[in-house]
């Protein structure tokens, strides 16, 4: 495998940054992680608009290389990739041993890719089965601590959620704010169907803007498929005629159950399935 650091590809084995970039050091660094399907980055536009906007609230507007997708493909073809699995990081690189960053930013680029199934219509989902759920205690911070909309390689509270699960069989940890609604999965957002109508957390709480959230709520209204952003307790997910939960790598994935409670997808994950195999499909097609 071959990565891309900074001006370069190299091997993987030799792909490093230094040990005293602010990445590494404070996990000061925006990253996106995207889904290429044959050879072109699925929703490119809004990826790289999330981490221009990440890198504007750390403090260094204009980190994000123009040439990035360029970077990328490069990496791809390297690496005689289609169908990718794609996380590009922009960290503010190496500053002087303070906590306060200066403003002059000289940022260090890298680039990985990791191979995936076909994906789209008749394509191979990277999961075996709907994903088992489980509540745990760890919270949602708060955004006037931490803004949700800032993808930063601080990633600790992800983290905190998925070690909760240890002892157990649940492939997902779902995560409340602070007031104990519902606020997303570790690296998930949250689905679920009432009544007919498809709902999901409301992004004013600490909840991650996915794009793959965003393609859902965009074909649930081609599809006419009502939807409400709200604010939901863990009753109403568990008692839900459907759920399920949608990532980059994921896509679309049923929650079998949760807290050992069965829920199970149905007819509009269905639906929603079908449309996203068919929006990915274009990309096979063009």
């Amino acid at each position: 495998m071959q990565y891309h650091v900074n001006d370069s590809l190299v091997d993987a084995s030799e792909a490093t940054v230094s040990v005293e970039d602010r990445g590494f050091l404070y996990g000061d660094a925006a990253f996106e992680t995207c889904r290429a399907y044959g050879g072109d980055i699925f929703e490119w536009a809004a990826h790289r608009d999330r981490l221009e906007a990440t890198c504007e609230t750390l403090g260094m507007a204009g980190a994000v290389p123009a040439d990035l997708r360029e970077r990328i493909a490069a990496t791809l073809d390297a690496n005689g990739l289609a169908d990718a699995y794609i996380r590009a990081s922009v960290t503010r690189g190496v500053q002087p041993g303070k906590l306060t960053p200066t403003e002059e930013v000289d940022p260090s680029i890298v680039v990985i890719v990791k191979s995936l199934p076909r994906s789209g219509v008749g394509g191979e989902s990277v999961w075996d089965a709907p994903a088992t759920v489980q509540t745990v205690e760890r919270r949602r911070i708060p955004e006037a601590s931490m803004p949700a909309d800032a993808k930063t390689h601080n990633y600790l509270d992800g983290i905190l959620a998925r070690l909760d699960l240890r002892g157990t069989d649940a492939d997902e940890a779902l995560v409340r704010d602070v007031d104990g609604a519902v606020a997303e999965g570790a690296t998930s957002n949250v689905f679920l169907v009432d009544d007919g109508i498809l709902q999901t957390p409301s992004l004013a709480g600490p909840i991650l803007p996915g794009v793959t959230r965003a393609v859902v709520l965009e074909l649930a209204a081609e599809c006419g498929i009502p939807v409400e952003t709200g604010t939901y307790d863990i009753e109403a997910l568990r008692t839900a005629d459907e759920a399920f939960l949608t990532n980059t790598t994921w896509e679309v994935r049923p929650v079998a159950t949760l807290d050992d409670v069965p829920v199970g997808g149905g007819p509009i994950t269905d639906r929603l399935t079908t449309a996203f195999d068919q929006r990915v499909e274009s990309h096979y097609e063009a």
